[in-house]
């Protein structure tokens, strides 16, 4: 029995978060604050290149190894089964989309800044409910994860925390459509 590398999307970018973690933990402590984390509306330059990278690389960053355990369980959980139902090169599209999204709409509306996968988290759990999905029918499981996941996101977006609730739904926005438009490969 061998081991094999199955779902190369999900696992590159849980390797690369690592990696990110691993070195902002021991020798490069401001690595993740300045290169994968997406300053908000107050702080964001136009003029600077790296602000620009970050709007991308900030799913790959994480507060803490919590957070980053918290994120990669799904991602791991899920993302194999997605990448194997889409395809790799489509997950990654789908991922690199999400991180735009989230990444600029924090920039026009936070004055905060966002570092974290957990968009990324969101648009694959709606994105799951639609492996079932076929052509001019909407998933009930689609709409109970979209009123569980989303609704709850919406509650608790109240709430004074560090937690980007809004991030979440946006992601969850993004699996919703990349599921409508994009129907699993069978």
């Amino acid at each position: 029995m061998r081991i094999k590398y199955n779902a190369p999307t999900v696992l590159t970018f849980a390797l690369i978060s690592a990696l990110v973690m691993a070195l902002t933990q021991t020798f490069l402590p401001g690595l993740a604050d300045n290169w994968f984390m997406v300053p908000g509306k107050a702080t964001f330059n136009a003029g600077n290149f790296r602000h620009w990278i970050t709007i991308f690389t900030h799913i790959a960053g994480h507060a803490n190894w919590s957070h980053l355990i918290n994120n990669f369980t799904l991602i791991l959980l899920i993302g194999p089964m997605l990448e194997e139902s889409y395809g790799t090169f489509s997950l990654f599209i789908m991922i690199v989309i999400t991180a735009l999204v989230t990444g600029i709409l924090n920039v026009f509306i936070f004055r905060s800044s966002l570092m974290g996968a957990s968009g990324v988290v969101f648009m694959m759990i709606l994105l799951a409910s639609f492996t079932n999905f076929s052509k001019g029918e909407v998933p009930l499981t689609f709409i109970l994860v979209l009123v569980l996941y989303i609704g709850v996101q919406l509650y608790t977006s109240f709430n004074t925390d560090n937690i980007s609730h809004f991030a979440h739904i946006v992601g969850g926005f993004c699996g919703s459509f990349f599921g409508f438009i994009r129907p699993p490969r069978r």
